[in-house]
């Protein structure tokens, strides 16, 4: 094997963010207000029904089973690629390549989705509550603006920013959910039948309950990112993991549960299929707290959205780094502020990027949540679910070949094996119910072409690593092998230097 070539990289900023910043970011990226809002209507009023806090708890367990081997890989392997140089490591390089591409693909893409959704709710409630009627575009260009200042600084200003919106959100959903519970519920009190496990599975169309409680959690596995940024990343990383997979789950199951309840089951149904789906929440919201609740609800779908769109531009940026410093993209992308220790370019292009795909959708006369959000994000999950599914075999992969003496039947391999089925079964079901999920945009030239977009990326990813094999091996060999302590597969030699 060809001499792995040094060279001097930049470095992202370390002792930046702490366990409790890490979570944020990762919980951000899930975005429960907007995942509860915007999926659970959907699964109750046409996929699993009232059985969808259990189609929760079962996403709630495979997920779990898939981060115990994702967070054995984080303890051997820090780098701001993640998946990247996970698979790299494991399938090799050349499935590294096409994981890399994917994933850069799908963190680039959500960002500007989630400008769309906050867009619709900021001209929404604005409008509402305000009585003031702007262009969604507007709100739009100041949510780009204001996360590609952000992002320009230190991780820890976005990590704390973060932390303020997301705590309200949450905040609002558990206070709603408590107060339901406090009053015994709805007409049909407390039933037990939303948790019962194999409700997950019934309902009018199980697969699509299934699936939106899946992407549900999109943006979890982002912890591994900021583990150069991180205070002892092989301690914070898989820490920061498994509560957010774990924590999420619990709250989502509660907030699911006790929703359906104040409600009752039969009226859940009808009000999820409705014309308003959002009364899902905000009727349970005035009843057991007060029309001031339902007000401070509509504002928080704003600020949690745009939580999500500018953690998820953080994911983009350092995806966009790590390739760049690596020279499969321009090299500038891989410098680092000298003072914030920020992938300033990175962040800046990502935002270019934002700027086009929201402009193209905007100049097109296409509808902000129909449209830029749903389209782009069931192509970004398409290509994230693909790339968890890849790193669980990686994870069986890497441990067979490099470190057999840390081989375990359950973390190293039963649980990442158990963990790729499950994933692989999730994105059959975003294959078969693609067409639901999207809605009135199921028609669209767009939505038609993201499997292909999505194919063209992945064996796009493998053909440029088979010719680096073949005609630059100096470049092959480097494939998701950044060498940096803290940023690398752990060493003996706690001062290694930041070398390629």
């Amino acid at each position: 094997m060809a001499e792995t070539p040094t060279r001097e990289v930049h470095r992202l900023k370390a002792n930046s963010v702490g366990l409790v910043g890490v979570v944020f970011m990762a919980v951000a990226t899930a975005a429960p207000i907007t995942a509860m809002t915007g999926n659970l209507p959907i699964a109750v009023g046409y996929g699993n029904g009232t059985g969808a806090p259990a189609g929760y708890l079962f996403a709630t367990l495979v997920l779990t089973v898939f981060s115990v081997g994702y967070v054995a890989m984080a303890r051997r392997i820090t780098a701001a690629g993640a998946f990247y140089g996970y698979i790299s490591h494991g399938l090799g390089r050349i499935a590294g390549m096409a994981s890399g591409m994917l994933a850069v693909l799908a963190y680039i893409v959500f960002e500007a989705s989630i400008v769309g959704v906050f867009s619709y709710f900021a001209k929404t409630t604005v409008h509402d509550q305000l009585g003031v009627d702007l262009p969604w575009v507007v709100y739009a260009a100041a949510m780009l603006l204001v996360t590609a200042v952000l992002a320009y600084f230190d991780i820890n200003l976005t990590a704390k920013a973060l932390g303020v919106m997301l705590i309200a959100e949450i905040a609002v959903l558990f206070a709603v959910a408590t107060a339901v519970l406090i009053h015994g519920g709805g007409p049909d009190g407390i039933p037990v039948e939303p948790v019962n496990p194999k409700n997950a599975f019934t309902g009018a169309s199980a697969g699509l309950g299934l699936f939106f409680a899946f992407w549900s959690w999109v943006g979890f596995e982002s912890t591994a990112m900021y583990g150069e940024e991180s205070r002892d990343p092989k301690r914070v990383i898989p820490r920061a993991t498994i509560i957010s997979v774990v924590g999420v789950g619990l709250f989502y199951i509660y907030v699911s549960w006790m929703t359906i309840a104040g409600n009752g089951l039969d009226r859940s149904v009808k009000l999820s299929a409705g014309t308003s789906p959002l009364d899902l929440f905000f009727d349970p919201a005035h009843t057991f707290i007060g029309a001031w609740a339902v007000d401070a609800f509509q504002w928080l779908l704003i600020t949690g959205s745009f939580a999500c769109g500018m953690a998820f531009h953080q994911c983009a940026a350092r995806y966009l780094y790590a390739v760049g410093r690596e020279g499969f993209l321009h090299p500038a992308l891989g410098r680092t502020h000298k003072d914030h220790g920020s992938p300033y370019i990175a962040s800046f292009v990502q935002s270019v990027i934002a700027v086009a795909l929201v402009g193209a959708f905007w100049a097109t006369g296409q509808d902000p949540y129909i449209h830029l959000y749903t389209l782009l994000a069931i192509l970004g999950t398409m290509a994230i679910l693909i790339v968890q599914t890849l790193c669980s075999f990686a994870v069986i992969g890497y441990f067979r070949k490099h470190h057999p003496e840390d081989r375990h039947w359950f973390r190293t391999f039963t649980a990442p094996l158990l963990g790729g089925i499950g994933m692989t079964a999730v994105v059959v079901l975003l294959v078969i119910n693609m067409d639901t999920a999207a809605g009135t945009a199921a028609g669209s030239l767009f939505f038609k072409a993201i499997p292909w977009i999505v194919g063209l990326v992945f064996f796009g990813g493998l053909g440029l690593g088979l010719y680096l094999r073949a005609r630059q091996p100096e470049r092959y060999e480097i494939i998701g092998r950044i060498v940096l302590e803290d940023a690398a597969e752990r060493t003996d030699d706690e001062h290694a230097p930041a070398t390629v």
